[in-house]
């Protein structure tokens, strides 16, 4: 597929076969995501793929974490608000699946069972950690999401589903000493990647997106 195609094609995947990808598939995903630019080619991003026994025990750390009730403290805290903009898409958002699929993401219970599926990696067979040094500016974190945007990407054009997941990151500190990562390196994102499963119902709810006129302004 051409790179329109591939941007505009791209959703979230949250239903996955549970067929491992081969390493050499993985590989090439890094291999191209690689060149993506970055702050004087400061290339600041380090990844982490979890799979198989160690991929299921980070799970089971994570669920215990929640059960137990230990307060989320990820490296990037959660937004504490929104603009009024930013809020209105969100609200839409929250709306519109609610209609298609009865998930009320208001509800705290629900927003309980969304981070046990985050924190199984909705069934996918590896998950990704992305990591970088915690002294980075926000230049930085600006030079990951361009990293992970092209990760996200040349999966799909390899025929592979991800999706970016925020609640992933809930214990930073206790994932990084499970995955033996230095607590000098900031926990930006987790993300599911594997072959989507089509006939999930988790996959047939799209976003919308505003429209070109709503976040363009012209001036000549």
């Amino acid at each position: 597929m051409d790179a329109i195609e591939c941007i505009t094609t791209r959703m979230s995947i949250r239903g996955f076969r549970p067929d491992a990808v081969p390493t050499e598939v993985l590989r090439e995903v890094f291999d191209v995501a690689r060149w993506s630019p970055s702050y004087k080619n400061s290339q600041p991003w380090e990844v982490v793929v979890v799979s198989g026994e160690k991929k299921a025990a980070l799970t089971r750390e994570m669920i215990e974490l929640l059960e137990n009730g230990y307060a989320p403290s990820p490296d990037l805290p959660e937004p504490a608000g929104w603009p009024a903009a930013e809020q209105a898409r969100i609200d839409h958002l929250f709306r519109r699946r609610a209609e298609a699929t009865g998930i009320d993401l208001k509800d705290p219970a629900i927003v309980r069972k969304a981070k046990k599926a985050n924190f199984s990696f909705y069934g996918a067979p590896h998950a990704i950690y992305l990591f970088q040094d915690s002294s980075l500016s926000l230049w930085s974190l600006f030079d990951l999401g361009l990293f992970a945007q092209s990760l996200m990407l040349t999966a799909h054009a390899r025929g592979l589903g991800t999706v970016p997941q925020a609640f992933a990151t809930d214990y930073a500190r206790e994932i990084k000493e499970f995955l033996g990562i230095p607590a000098t390196r900031r926990l930006v994102l987790g993300l599911s990647i594997g072959y989507p499963d089509k006939e999930s119902p988790a996959n047939r709810f799209r976003t919308d997106r505003a429209t070109t006129d709503e976040i363009v302004r012209w001036l000549e």
